[in-house]
């Protein structure tokens, strides 16, 4: 192979390194999907493993804080809704929680199956919110029906509504989190945290 040559195959080689690189960039989700999950209400066996235990799922949209100071600014309650009334409390898709078992929240039970979850920052503590609005796979702007994000949320189908512990942390945490918390055999706190934020719920088995 002459030195040409060479030098040729080598640049393509780099030119096609360098665009498969930038393909996996664009493709790459600001905010990708998560998800956090417990089992309750079991208990573990010697020989087979934890038994009988009911799950319990948060699934959610992760931002990153990318430099920002997400809950210092006056305007911040403005600009985490994004144009809607509350707060998705996540990212693209709405929140959900998806729950085996009955859950209560204070004093509001809630029976198995999938909810959406909001934050309403407007209120003082912020205010949790479980609803019954269905959640969109994806966008879709002639769905009356369900919910993207929090666009289009209205009170009328909450399920829940109570106020919130908030607390500063010490420490950012740089991606928006979902979290169970101090889980027990009866219950336990559903917590979201971000930046120095955690702001949490308690919960108890229901019956």
């Amino acid at each position: 192979m002459t030195r040409a040559r060479l030098l040729f195959t080598l640049g393509a080689i780099c030119l096609v390194a360098m665009s498969v690189r930038l393909s996996a960039q664009e493709r790459r989700i600001m905010s990708p999907a998560g998800g956090s999950a417990t089992q309750i209400g079991g208990y573990y066996d010697p020989v087979r493993g934890f038994v009988n235990g009911d799950w319990i799922e948060v699934r959610y949209g992760r931002p990153l804080k990318r430099g920002r100071d997400i809950f210092g600014a006056d305007d911040y309650r403005e600009h985490l809704n994004d144009g809607a009334p509350i707060w998705r409390a996540g990212a693209n898709q709405t929140t959900r929680l998806i729950t085996d078992v009955p859950l209560v929240f204070a004093t509001t039970a809630i029976a198995p199956g999938e909810y959406t979850l909001f934050i309403d920052l407007g209120a003082t503590p912020w205010e949790f919110i479980v609803s019954s609005w269905p959640a969109q796979v994806s966008y879709d702007a002639g769905n009356r029906e369900a919910l993207f994000g929090a666009f289009e949320y209205t009170p009328d189908r909450d399920v829940v509504r109570i106020p919130m512990t908030v607390e500063t942390l010490p420490r950012s945490f740089d991606q928006l989190s979902w979290q169970f918390l101090d889980i027990t055999d009866t219950g336990g706190t559903l917590a979201l945290l971000w930046d120095t934020k955690l702001a949490s719920v308690a919960f108890t088995l229901g019956t």
